[in-house]
């Protein structure tokens, strides 16, 4: 089963300084029907102003992905990590018992686009870490490159959750499938461009929640970016 929702029925927020849009219920934007799907929590497409950006704040017990689009993103935090993510790095951040860090756009005159992701853990207050690691975009390419994994398999980077994320770039002809387990359940995020799912024709910041199929087909992309998760039931 696949049911689609249109990214203009997300949540948005504006805050001057930061545009965000929430496909699940976050902050001040609360949809009962969307609370998240299987153990994934929060997407929030956020739009910082250059020389802004989220001041030190914490977080717990959650596995936290940055995925920058454009620009570029700033990181500081209480385990003495200092960063700069660019597009085509994937981050990671285990809040485990807790961890406090910032987050800000440098760049003069220039916005930074990505997308944030929280994936609720499988393990409790554990000690906090950090990963960051590149995906060249040919391994993207045509193919549902692994980026996130619980066993950090094929490169990706480790969370401590029953769930994996895939990222792909398809154009013209080429197409992927992956296999699903019909017990679980999976979510489709198309950052850009169009692209066919099982049929299903969607667009930029469109999504699909996907429950009892055993099978994604991918294919017809127009300059499509795409994320597909596996998730717990």
């Amino acid at each position: 089963m696949l049911t689609l929702r249109k990214s203009s029925d997300r949540g948005y927020a504006n805050h001057g300084w930061l545009k965000s849009y929430h496909s699940f219920s976050f902050a001040n934007y609360h949809d009962p029907k969307y609370m998240g799907w299987g153990n994934l929590r929060v997407i929030n497409e956020d739009y910082i102003d250059p020389s802004t950006g989220f001041g030190e704040h914490s977080h717990r017990n959650m596995e936290i992905i940055t995925y920058v689009l454009s620009g570029e993103l700033a990181h500081e935090d209480s385990m003495g990590n200092i960063k700069t993510i660019p597009p085509g790095d994937v981050q990671r951040m285990s809040a485990g018992k807790g961890v406090t860090h910032s987050e800000f756009n440098h760049a003069k005159g220039r916005n930074t686009h990505l997308l944030q992701i929280w994936i609720e853990p499988n393990v409790q207050n554990i000690k906090p870490s950090y990963e960051q690691k590149t995906i060249p975009t040919a391994e993207k390419q045509g193919v549902l490159r692994l980026i996130a994994s619980p066993n950090g398999e094929q490169d990706s980077v480790t969370i401590h959750a029953d769930a994996k994320l895939y990222a792909g770039l398809f154009n013209g002809e080429e197409t992927a499938t992956l296999t699903l387990n019909p017990s679980r359940k999976a979510y489709v995020h198309l950052i850009r461009g169009e692209l066919n799912v099982n049929g299903q024709t969607i667009g930029c910041g469109d999504a699909l929640l996907i429950s009892k199929e055993t099978q994604l087909q991918i294919s017809h992309g127009n300059k499509a970016e795409v994320l597909v998760f596996d998730l717990m039931q």
